[in-house]
């Protein structure tokens, strides 16, 4: 199992666009072959930061994800409403 934990700082003003472009994301994905878990959080002390947490069956089922409709149409508009890059971490589980 994979776990993928991308966090995102939210522009002001343009978190209720945000989250309704990350609830189809997440409805889409949660839907794969593969998927295990796919979910948004945000920082309790901090609401302009979210928080993607996704656990995925492999590295292939990842791969597909990516290369997904959805995927290609949904992270560039998310893209769009950031302060900045996001940051995403990879885990595998011991």
């Amino acid at each position: 199992m994979i776990t993928i934990v991308a966090k995102s700082i939210i522009k002001k003003g343009e978190k209720e666009k945000y989250l309704k472009l990350a609830k189809e994301l997440i409805e889409k994905s949660r839907k794969e072959n593969g998927c295990i878990s796919y979910k948004i959080f945000e920082e309790i002390n901090d609401s302009s930061i979210l928080t993607f947490m996704e656990q995925w069956k492999n590295a292939r089922a990842i791969q597909e994800h990516n290369n997904s409709e959805h995927f290609k149409r949904i992270v560039p508009l998310l893209a769009e409403l950031r302060v900045s890059k996001s940051e995403i971490n990879t885990y595998r589980e011991l």
